[in-house]
C-alpha cells in the first residue's frame, strides 16, 4: 500500500511566490517596453519595400490574347 501523502503547508508560500514572481515579471517586461518606445519615438515610419511572392506561391502568367486571322 501507498504512504499516506504529507498535508501541504506551503501552498500559501507557493501562491504568493506564484503572484510575486509573475507581478514581478510583467514589471520587468512593461518597463522594456516603455524605455524601447521612448527610445524610437521620434523615428519616422519608413516606407515597406514591395516583397517578392512567398515560396510556392501561385504564379499567374500575364494576359495574351490569341492571334487573330486576317
Amino acid at each position: 500500500m501507498a504512504a499516506p501523502r504529507p498535508k501541504g503547508r506551503d501552498f500559501g508560500a507557493a501562491l504568493a511566490g506564484l503572484v510575486l514572481g509573475s507581478s514581478v515579471i510583467f514589471l520587468i517586461v512593461l518597463i522594456i517596453v516603455w524605455l524601447t518606445n521612448s527610445k524610437f519615438e521620434g523615428h519616422a515610419a519608413e516606407k515597406a519595400a514591395p516583397s517578392p511572392p512567398p515560396a510556392g506561391a501561385a504564379v499567374a502568367a500575364p494576359a495574351t490574347t490569341a492571334p487573330t486571322r486576317p
